[in-house]
């Protein structure tokens, strides 16, 4: 059986996964998203990276079965763009159009740049360069008419139950340390004692 708090985390981090900045669930007609930005955050990076690291990962989970390429290179006075491939139409989503190309892997080398669009595709851009994750977020909600996903009463309620054993977790980890300084100060005068009446012991021999 696990132990409560092991459950605990488990439970935190699945809800982190299913609810946040990124919990959205993607219109069909979109086929595949492609970022591409530089591996350190400063030079207008920094957004780019957190949408990557706090915001993909959401997308991803609720939308499984949608390609999420990352492309990374060296490059800080580089673009950042975020490429997001449609199928031309809505109706067109649910026809067996030809398969996409095979799917290159993500890359830290510039190895796998925004592919061009397949016929039955067209490309919308983000520039995200600059810009704060929350806004590439936004501006990737409007552009895409993905559907925000809420947690449902069970899940605001364990997220809540979660919330207050962190704060509890929190005033325990205070009074355990505070515990373990006394107890740890009572210690060092007791052994400083008990030296000088060595010390003292010694001297009068």
């Amino acid at each position: 059986m696990v132990n409560p708090g092991k459950r605990m985390h488990i439970l935190k981090a699945l809800l982190e996964l299913r609810h946040g900045p990124g919990a959205a669930i993607l219109p069909p007609e979109i086929t595949r998203i492609h970022l591409d930005f530089a591996l350190r955050w400063n030079d207008g990076h920094m957004g780019p990276r957190k949408f990557w690291k706090t915001c993909l990962p959401r997308l991803k989970f609720w939308n499984p079965a949608v390609p999420m390429l990352v492309n990374r290179s060296t490059n800080q006075t580089g673009p950042a763009l975020m490429s997001i491939y449609f199928r031309q139409s809505a109706a067109k989503a649910t026809k067996n159009l030809t398969p996409l190309v095979q799917q290159p892997h993500s890359s830290t080398t510039n190895e796998c740049p925004a592919p061009p669009p397949e016929e039955e595709e067209r490309v919308v851009t983000i520039d995200m360069k600059h810009q704060h994750s929350d806004a590439i977020l936004t501006e990737f909600l409007q552009k895409t008419g993905a559907t925000l996903v809420h947690p449902t009463p069970d899940e605001q309620m364990e997220m809540q139950q979660v919330e207050e054993l962190q704060e509890k977790g929190a005033v325990d980890r205070a009074i355990v340390k505070k515990y373990l300084d006394e107890k740890r100060r009572e210690e060092k005068l007791l052994l400083q004692a008990r030296q000088e009446a060595e010390a003292i012991k010694l001297a009068n021999q």
